[in-house]
């Protein structure tokens, strides 16, 4: 029945979330899930909040959690905005902080979901290149001439590609552009990055985003919040409430605010899957891969023998998913989330049958 869409659902290219499988005895590698479960403590308090007060609406303005995050971080509460996961919060962002009369500028290779918020919302935008490493090259990010961005998005670590940029080359994209918004997607950030929230209070300009389904282990509870200065988050807010308001629900406020406070078990958790990360990082390398440098829970690997679609199919076919992206310079990766430990080892296995090892 599309004669009914409008024209805008017509010229839309919607992203293409992971596939979820379902098999038996799978190894589920390719939608960047933590291995491990939630705090305790946040499976708990979601129980706790489970009971008749789920016939009421929760807070709309989710005090509770944006309090929360605002001690563990050294802000104040009216810096923080909360949402149903970084995508929901990048969302509005997209719409009222990133649309802008000059284009909005992001690498060419990264979230996929920025050019399909780009065309949702009517956004000019330039991609810019990746060096030939798949860095991101931070001169690319200043103004040249009569050039500059409306604003500017990235995340950090970059996804697919793993690759961290230093805080201190953060902090000269931001500094480098005062007069533009510059939002930093910060999902993969707690796996071995510098979180850019300590730069807030000295630039107005700048927004992080974080999400809870990554290094909190709470995927399926959607989550996510931004960082700003006051005048950034009530822009988000105002967005918000002419969308949704009640975006976040009473049980995944309960279990995220119970996440932010077991500080223990989230670090510990992290620490976890970076030596894992390691680990397979140095068993893919013995295999003839070459692996970018990751500060995610995720490394992008190719293998200079073998075709990147075709290993992804050999994976398959022994009931291991990871992801293969068809995209100009990266078609020949494939981006493998970090699993337990036994999942990396299976993986491992395989890849030696395959490769004849």
């Amino acid at each position: 029945m599309s004669r009914f869409w409008s024209a805008v659902v017509h010229g839309l290219t919607p992203y293409v979330p992971g596939e979820q499988p379902k098999l038996d005895n799978l190894v589920k590698l390719n939608t960047n899930e933590h291995p491990y479960g939630p705090s305790p403590k946040a499976l708990e308090a979601i129980r706790a909040a489970t009971g008749d007060s789920l016939r009421l609406y929760p807070d709309p303005n989710a005090d509770a959690l944006k309090a929360a995050l605002a001690r563990r971080h050294g802000l104040q509460p009216k810096q923080i905005f909360v949402g149903n996961g970084s995508d929901e919060v990048l969302a509005h962002a997209f719409m009222a902080l990133l649309k802008q009369d000059r284009p909005l500028w992001f690498p060419d290779i990264s979230y996929s979901f920025y050019p399909v918020y780009c065309g949702l919302y009517d956004i000019a935008h330039r991609m810019i290149p990746l060096a030939e490493d798949f860095s991101i090259r931070v001169d690319d990010y200043l103004p040249q001439g009569g050039e500059r961005p409306g604003a500017i998005i990235f995340p950090n670590p970059n996804a697919p590609t793993g690759r961290l940029l230093p805080l201190e080359a953060v902090e000269r994209i931001v500094a480098g552009n005062p007069d533009a918004v510059v939002l930093v997607d910060e999902a993969y950030v707690d796996f071995g990055g510098e979180s850019a929230i300590g730069l807030i209070d000295r630039y107005p300009n700048l927004l992080v985003v974080h999400t809870f389904s990554k290094s909190r282990s709470l995927a399926g509870l959607r989550v996510g919040f931004a960082a700003g200065h006051a005048d950034l988050i009530e822009a988000l807010e105002r967005v918000k409430n002419s969308f949704n308001s009640y975006p976040l629900d009473r049980l995944a406020i309960a279990g995220a605010v119970a996440s932010v406070e077991d500080e223990a078990f989230f670090q510990e958790s992290c620490r976890k899957v970076i030596a894992t990360r390691e680990k397979l990082v140095a068993d893919m390398r013995a295999l003839g891969f070459e692996v970018l440098p990751s500060a995610a829970n995720f490394i992008f690997a190719r293998h200079p023998q073998r075709d990147g679609a075709e290993l992804t199919a050999e994976l398959r076919k022994r009931a291991i998913i990871v992801r293969h992206f068809k995209a100009a310079r990266i078609d020949q990766f494939m981006r493998i989330t970090i699993g337990t430990d036994e999942q990396c080892g299976i993986l491992v296995g395989a890849l030696k049958d395959i490769l004849g090892r």
